[in-house]
């Protein structure tokens, strides 16, 4: 039986190298939205100069993609950080997501559609960070407890092998992650989505 990874640990042997180096590396964070972000962005804030950066194609219709671009930026403007957070925010275009997604419909939610959503984002996000050099990229996804960890770890590490970006490990969900994400949407008043974005993960209308 092999024993799963604990990506929290290798996160935190990853930020204390880093708070031995004498400058603050750059971080391209792909976000979901405002509350997988907040606690998020309170916890690597003092750790690296963050982006966030906006990309998801699976979100439908526009006006959800809007509104949670939106309550992303509203958080950045209301939240005390002590390092100023920048964001990127894409022209909406469902159609990346849409292709990948033919064919597996009738996927289970977190199935094979999922994965496959995953590494559209992570790729992206990847090659925005290499194009205008970041030292490393992550995703918030792992916060949520719908979200497999292990998967977008995985997923991060395959597709920076041969890059100079590197992938930051990730389970913030660990350490009450969560639950402190909750309280933080409180706090700030922000949005709580009941489904990931996409049509298929949209609660069917009685």
């Amino acid at each position: 039986m092999t024993l799963k990874q604990n990506y929290q640990i290798l996160l935190e042997k990853q930020l204390d190298e880093i708070s031995k180096q004498d400058i603050k590396p750059t971080l391209l964070l792909h976000a979901c939205c405002a509350p997988c972000s907040s606690y998020v962005l309170e916890y690597l804030n003092e750790h690296f100069d963050i982006t966030i950066y906006f990309y998801n194609p699976n979100i439908s219709p526009k006006e959800e993609y809007d509104f949670r671009a939106n309550e992303l930026i509203r958080l950045i403007n209301e939240m005390p950080l002590k390092n100023k957070v920048k964001i990127i925010i894409p022209e909406y275009d469902s159609l990346p997501f849409d292709t990948l997604a033919k064919g597996k419909e009738a996927d289970a939610e977190r199935g094979n559609r999922c994965t496959e959503c995953y590494k559209l984002r992570l790729k992206k996000t990847l090659e925005f960070a290499e194009k205008i050099h970041f030292d490393y990229f992550t995703t918030t996804l792992s916060i949520s407890p719908y979200k497999d960890a292990e998967r977008l770890n995985n997923i991060g590490l395959n597709i920076s092998q041969n890059s100079n970006v590197m992938w930051l490990y990730s389970d913030f969900k660990k350490k009450n992650g969560y639950k402190r994400s909750i309280e933080l949407s409180n706090e700030y008043d922000l949005y709580r989505q009941n489904y990931c974005g996409c049509v298929y993960s949209k609660p069917k209308e009685i």
